[in-house]
């Protein structure tokens, strides 16, 4: 029907009437919240009818800062997050007392907040160079060859044959010398050292006429392993965790280890086609020793009982650098002719499992110089350039994360962790920079150029080694100091302990006498040395 409204069921549909909604007031809020409080006193959680064991189950899911929110709850949750076994754990995750038992700190609590601020402290000497700054020499007429640095051993080698080994935790003078097999010999030219290698539990050094020795850390000078090869030996490794060597000569590669009875042992010897260039070990591979060795464009994984796999090989683009974590292998790759033109030079980021590619970052016009991907934070590659540059890409995105300006000779070593970077370049220039603020903290220069950087929480060591080993225009062997200086070379031992810490800030080149005998390390602007310008000692 047109222009009727038709009303169906309406006699079906009930009306419900509002309720009238009630206010508590007056002596029913009060009522109201005392039930409250009692029916939240009556969880068993809250009172002591829940085991102590299952407590402290659900209490070591939490942080160090939900523990203290849960502690101003009740005395029962304060007891509970009080607990020695939770803030041992802690301390366990943050990396502080490692080995440490339950019972060797009365209050973990506290002792975790005291690493703490030193931690801050330690980070704020990085920060502002408060600290003590020692140079490594060794006797006149020595050049600086080759430094490895590993746990607070210093290991060097120099063009007389002659090693050392420094212990930075346990300062030992006489335990310091090692002996090399030539020492044995009736030679009266000894040959250079080529390379060396050092981690917590031996130490090794390549000499140019093939030979190479290995030292123990703990039992004396003398090496406790001898390997000869028949001509120089162009890459050593060795293995950050474990005393397996990796020698490199020419186109053969040899890998030995000792067995559990301490004799040595070759586990792998293989041919490559090609000269080797570079060579590591890659870590946490004790029971089977991984090799990854490049040689001209190719790179290889060298396993004990395996045929050799090529784990990336791109023809006329040669690799410059690599190096190894436990999981990844990077490598450095030179693009060139018309393959520049599709983004310049990358690094290329293999898994060692599965040998496929993960990641390509990169797209620079320089050739790639040193990579640090096992010594870096997690996820994060730093990585030094010809172009001058210092970059540390994002291997989970293949952005890049930071682009430094550093050194005008181009990059030659570089390490960094989660808030910082070291770099050092052909200059002879050492710096710190910021990595989130892209900003440098400080610098330092020495003649030669930068070789080697390691660094730790506290200690960082540097070490300039002059590409010159034979310098003309001076002779090495007489007596002449300022002569020597210029081409000897040099490792710097920086230390940021709070305990070390300059607290005059008095530079040290103003706290010497006249009493040493080398007269330049004081400032010959002063009038007179510091030390004499201090209040006289009463008697």
């Amino acid at each position: 029907m047109k222009g009727k409204i038709a009303l169906i069921g309406l006699d079906t549909m009930t009306v419900q009437p509002q309720k009238k909604v009630v206010r508590p007031t007056g002596q029913k809020l009060l009522d109201q919240f005392i039930q409250d409080l009692n029916d939240t006193n009556d969880i068993p959680f809250f009172d002591v009818e829940l085991p102590y064991e299952l407590a402290l189950k659900i209490f070591q899911f939490l942080g160090r800062r939900d523990l203290g929110r849960c502690a101003q709850v009740s005395k029962v949750w304060k007891g509970l997050a009080d607990d020695e076994v939770l803030w041992y754990n802690l301390c366990l995750e943050e990396g502080y007392h490692s080995g440490a038992n339950v019972s060797d700190s009365p209050c973990w609590k506290s002792s975790l907040r005291d690493c703490r601020n030193t931690d801050k402290l330690v980070c704020s000497n990085w920060k502002n160079r408060v600290g003590s700054i020692s140079h490594l020499q060794f006797e006149l007429g020595k050049i600086l060859c080759d430094v490895s640095c590993c746990s607070g051993y210093v290991f060097s080698g120099y063009t007389s044959g002659d090693v050392r080994l420094w212990d930075t935790h346990h300062w030992d003078s006489e335990a310091s010398y090692l002996r090399p097999t030539h020492a044995n010999m009736d030679v009266t030219l000894k040959p250079h050292i080529s390379h060396v290698q050092v981690n917590k539990i031996v130490a090794a050094a390549a000499f140019d006429d093939g030979s190479v020795d290995v030292w123990s850390t703990e039992t004396g000078s003398e090496p406790v392993h001898h390997l000869q090869h028949l001509q120089k030996v162009h890459a050593l490794a060795l293995c950050p965790d474990h005393p397996t060597v990796a020698t490199a000569c020419g186109t053969d590669v040899r890998v030995e280890s000792p067995d559990e009875k301490g004799y040595w042992k070759t586990l792998c010897l293989t041919q490559l086609p090609k000269p080797v260039d570079n060579l590591r070990l890659v870590p946490g591979k004790q029971a089977s020793p991984l090799a990854v060795a490049s040689a001209s464009e190719s790179v290889y994984l060298l396993a004990p009982g395996q045929d050799q796999r090529v784990l990336h090989s791109v023809y006329g683009h040669p690799v410059t650098c690599l190096d190894v974590s436990d999981t990844q292998a990077a490598i450095g790759v030179k693009s060139c002719g018309w393959a520049m033109n599709d983004g310049g030079n990358k690094i290329q980021v293999y898994g060692l499992e599965t040998g496929q590619l993960v990641a390509s970052v990169g797209n620079s016009a320089g050739d790639f110089t040193c990579i640090n991907l096992r010594d870096g934070p997690l996820h994060l590659l730093v990585c030094g350039n010809k172009d001058r540059r210092v970059r540390v890409f994002d291997l989970r995105s293949g952005l890049s994360v930071a682009s430094l300006y550093a050194h005008h000779m181009g990059v030659t070593a570089v390490q960094g962790d989660d808030w910082k970077l070291v770099s050092g370049g052909g200059e002879g220039l050492v710096c710190v920079w910021e990595m989130r603020m892209a900003a440098k903290l400080w610098e330092m220069h020495n003649r030669h150029p930068v070789r080697h950087i390691w660094f730790d929480e506290s200690t960082l060591v540097t070490a300039n080694i002059p590409d010159e080993k034979s310098p003309r225009g001076a002779c090495i062997t007489d007596d002449d100091l300022t002569a020597h200086r210029r081409h000897r070379g040099v490792i710097c031992l920086y230390d940021f302990s709070p305990d070390l810490s300059v607290q005059d800030h008095v530079l040290p080149i103003c706290r010497s006498n006249y009493i040493e005998s080398s007269g330049y390390n004081y400032n010959i602007g002063l009038a007179m040395p510091y030390d004499i310008l201090r209040e006289p000692s009463t008697t």
